[in-house]
Order: structure tokens, then sequence, then C-alpha cells
């Protein structure tokens, strides 16, 4: 098994336990349709048995990315170094073509509270995060993806628009980012800015993967849910962001309300299709 590190193309889907058989058994191991998985780090961090056999009789036919939720980068505990040593066992094994997580806080005194809670966008914030990515890429020899994620509040303290916050600290720490489109179009709506201008912001060269889901509309508010199809207005902003962008490696996210495999394919049928027709008008345009 090569090692894929940094290396990604084409469009993937997220790797949930329902869908083993219809990978494994009805599939054979290979389902056409779908380029990689992604997985959660967490899920399989020192797991054995039936989960970590699963997974390895998968990745034996499909590249594979690792996408965490407890490394807490914005965090002011010192970083934990057991989950550091646990995804770096987990990288080892499983040969990620990339490495990601949010850019947020998830706990404090060493308590997680299994949220991805917001950040204020300040250069003090900045400073602080961007020095721990560059102590995580350095303990674990490879370049980390940050993700912009969703949220629900803004600080009174902001010196700056969520995009310039994201690239500063990807330049400063000199690591990839994560664009979640779906969480683009979520903050902008909840906030009021333009999601184009965001995507106007952001670092091309720095983008190495994309994130699409659905959410659930409040009518006054947006929460970023994965239980629903990727509604039209994210399909649109995806459409613009490879226009911009250029081809990116595109998945699509489904946390709840799975639905069978088939079906997920299917809609990254869509995700393919679009990005098509999305690179002929920027090749157009050139």
């Amino acid at each position: 098994m090569e090692p894929r590190r940094d290396s990604l193309s084409g469009f993937g889907l997220g790797l949930r336990t329902q869908h083993y058989p219809a990978i494994l058994e009805e599939h054979d191991g290979r389902a056409e349709g779908v380029d990689w998985f992604e997985i959660i780090s967490e899920n399989y961090i020192d797991v054995g048995g039936a989960p970590r056999r699963n997974l390895m009789r998968i990745r034996e036919h499909y590249p594979m990315v690792m996408h965490g939720v407890s490394l807490s980068i914005g965090g002011t505990d010192p970083l934990d170094m057991d989950y550091l040593a646990g995804l770096k066992r987990l990288i080892d094994m499983v040969e990620p073509a990339l490495v990601s997580d949010h850019l947020c806080w998830t706990g404090v005194h060493g308590i997680n509270l299994h949220d991805l809670l917001p950040l204020p966008f300040t250069l003090e914030t900045v400073r602080h995060v961007a020095e721990r990515i560059a102590r995580v890429q350095d303990y674990l020899g490879r370049h980390i993806l940050i993700e912009n994620a969703s949220t629900y509040t803004a600080f009174a303290a902001d010196e700056m628009s969520e995009w310039e916050f994201v690239t500063e600290i990807a330049e400063r720490a000199d690591c990839h980012i994560l664009l979640d489109v779906n969480n683009i179009y979520v903050s902008a709506f909840n906030h009021g800015f333009q999601a184009l201008d965001y995507l106007a912001g952001v670092p091309a060269g720095r983008i190495k993967q994309i994130h699409l889901a659905g959410h659930s509309h409040e009518g006054d508010y947006i929460i970023d849910t994965h239980d629903h199809p990727v509604p039209d207005p994210v399909w649109e902003l995806y459409g613009r962001a490879i226009e911009r962008l250029g081809p990116v490696p595109t998945m699509i996210e489904r946390d709840d309300n799975i639905p069978p495999f088939e079906e997920l394919v299917r809609e990254l049928q869509q995700a393919r299709a679009l990005s098509e027709a999305a690179l002929h008008k920027r090749e157009a345009a050139q």
C-alpha cells in the first residue's frame, strides 16, 4: 500500500459504518462513482477488531483522508499529546492523503465539550492558533488542513473578517485549508456577509479539499446539521468556488438521517457534473 501524502483528486464520501455492507459485499470493496473516502479520525484511533479490519479492507481499494474533531487547535489547554500520539499511529496505519481538523476549540480544563466552538477573529488568536498548528505539523511530520467551521455568534473583539482570519493563520502556520462550502453559506446567512467575498478572499493555493453538506434552515438562522441532501444554494456556491479555484478534491458529508449508500453516490455525481461544468466556464473565461 503506497502512501498518498498530500495527493488526492476526484470525489469522495464520508465513510460510515452503515455503508460497510454495501461497499464490502455488494461492491466487493470497490464502488463505481466514488474515488476516495474520508474517515473520522476519532472513530478509529487505537481501535481493533472488526472496525479496524473493515477499515483496512476498504483501504486496500481506496485512497483515504482523515478528518478530526478533537484537536481543539484554538483552545487554551496544552495540546493533548496522547491524542496526537494516537492520531500519528492511525496515520501510520492508514497512510492518508490528507489529515484535517477544524479551526475552533472543543474544550477547556481537560473536558471535551464535543462541539466545534467559535474563535474571536483577532491577531492574538491568529498568533496562538498558528503556533499550535506549527507544533502539530512538526510532531506529525506533515502538513495538516484546517476547516472553516459554521458559526452562530460573533465576538465584539473581532478585528477582521473570517476569510482574512483563516488566510492569516494558514499563511503563518504554512498549513493547508479544507474549505467547507456549506459552512460558508451557513455562516454568511447567520452573520450577514457575502459568501462570494469569502471565496474571493481565501488563498486558492492552500485549498486542498472541499466539503459539501446539507443543513437545517430555521427561518432566521441556519444550523449545520449534515442531515439533509446538499441544497441548491450550496450547489450554486460550490460551482462558483470551482470557477475560482479550479479542480479541488470534493466530498459530501452526511452524519445523520443517513440514506442508502447508492443514494449518496448519486448525489456525489451531482458534484462531479457541477464541477465539470464550472471548469468549462473557468476555461472559457481565461
